[in-house]
């Protein structure tokens, strides 16, 4: 029923990019495309002329950096834009993660990060969080790389969460009844620690403030119990990256 309902919609106006669904996740095609044609759109709907001057800015720096350059830059490192910490980062140094609302499969609601003491359900005391943030389809494997070792080593400690949040910027899925049918029938997890949750609209200023430039890899932050970043990978985990992940979340659970 939702793949008739997303079909239909994408060809009934020739503006908006088609939309397919990728195993039980969601990738839109042509992200450049519709990242214009929204832009675009939104632009003669605002008023004053400084909110012009900004959303030029910003179609400007979406449209610098294309959907072929990222695929480009994914040919050639596999997704690894950068190599992650080795160490943990110094609390002094640490700055918060940038608040993003997220979706449970079963409609409920989160802002994400949460401090310590704001648990997913009334049994928890998760102290530190893992985040892995995937904006296309192909970067959810990079994630689960980081993921599954992460909960063996400390699912049983009772203070860790782990959340898996895709972003979903097609504003077809984003209208509420179509969010809702969406989200009945994505992957749903069996592991209490682990989160698949769903981000939907804009998330520009969000990838501005945490540097995110290629959309087709996959971005892991590692929390600690007051939202702030202390450690970050990208793409496909490796050996020694795992190492230091779960040295760094040890050494949050032991702080004080």
């Amino acid at each position: 029923m939702l793949r008739r309902l997303l079909l239909r919609s994408s060809s009934s106006s020739s503006i908006f990019a088609p939309v397919l669904l990728h195993g039980d996740r969601f990738l839109a095609p042509n992200p450049q495309i519709q990242t214009f044609t929204r832009h675009f759109l939104d632009l003669h709907k605002i008023g004053s002329k400084e909110a012009i001057e900004k959303e030029k800015a910003r179609l400007s720096d979406e449209l610098s950096r294309g959907y072929f350059a990222d695929i480009s830059e994914i040919r050639k490192n596999g997704g690894k834009i950068a190599m992650a910490n080795k160490t943990i980062i110094p609390s002094m140094a640490a700055v918060k993660f940038p608040d993003v609302e997220v979706s449970f499969t079963d409609g409920r609601c989160l802002r994400l990060p949460m401090s310590s003491g704001e648990a997913v359900t009334d049994t928890s005391d998760a102290q530190i969080s893992l985040l892995c943030l995937s904006f296309r389809a192909n970067s959810q494997a990079m994630a689960e790389s980081w993921t599954a070792p992460f909960l063996d080593a400390f699912s049983t400690s009772g203070k860790v969460q782990v959340y898996e949040v895709s972003f979903i910027d097609s504003w077809l899925l984003s209208l509420t009844p179509v969010r809702k049918l969406f989200l009945k029938v994505m992957k749903k997890s069996n592991i209490p620690q682990r989160h698949i949750v769903y981000s939907f609209g804009d998330h520009y200023d969000l990838r501005k403030k945490l540097q995110i430039l290629n959309l087709l890899t996959g971005y892991i932050f590692l929390l600690d119990r007051l939202g702030r970043v202390r450690w970050q990978g990208f793409g496909f985990s490796t050996q020694d990256e795992m190492s230091s992940l779960l040295s760094c979340t040890s050494f949050l659970l032991d702080e004080k």
